[in-house]
């Protein structure tokens, strides 16, 4: 479905390719946006998109990937793809994103980040956390 999603916004979206540019270009969309820019680690990405009129934004990377954030011990997992609508400070519709709560993987949708340095992951089920938006500051 992300894949569909894609080609839909494609025409309109700035779109690049490689490694190198993807990150640097990723991190200018979340800055501009207010968001931490080691929100979505950029290894092994192969393409980043950004369709202005609509703000959806895609990440396609060579696999699907874990990623440790350490300084709150949660692991996520990325998908191949990964899809949002992005907006000041916010990522709604999210797919593609699982974090690991005790035993079980559990699918984030909506990503907000606040202006007293506080960021919350909503699930569709309506559940959240809340952790320090610095936990997401770095690029690992």
């Amino acid at each position: 479905m992300a894949s569909q999603q894609i080609r839909s916004q494609r025409e309109d979206a700035q779109v690049f390719t490689g490694e190198d540019l993807c990150k640097e270009k990723a991190q200018e969309v979340l800055a501009r946006f207010s968001l931490p820019k080691g929100l979505i680690p950029m290894t092994d990405v192969t393409e980043i998109g950004h369709n202005e009129s609509t703000g959806f934004v895609w990440v396609r990377r060579k696999k699907k990937t874990n990623h440790l954030f350490r300084a709150i011990g949660r692991n996520v997992s990325y998908d191949s793809e990964v899809t949002a609508l992005i907006e000041n400070r916010r990522m709604r519709n999210l797919t593609g994103v699982k974090s690991k709560e005790l035993l079980i993987w559990v699918t984030i949708s909506d990503i907000f980040a606040d202006e007293s340095g506080k960021i919350t992951f909503g699930t569709p089920a309506g559940l959240s956390r809340t952790f320090p938006t610095t936990a997401f500051e770095e690029v690992e």
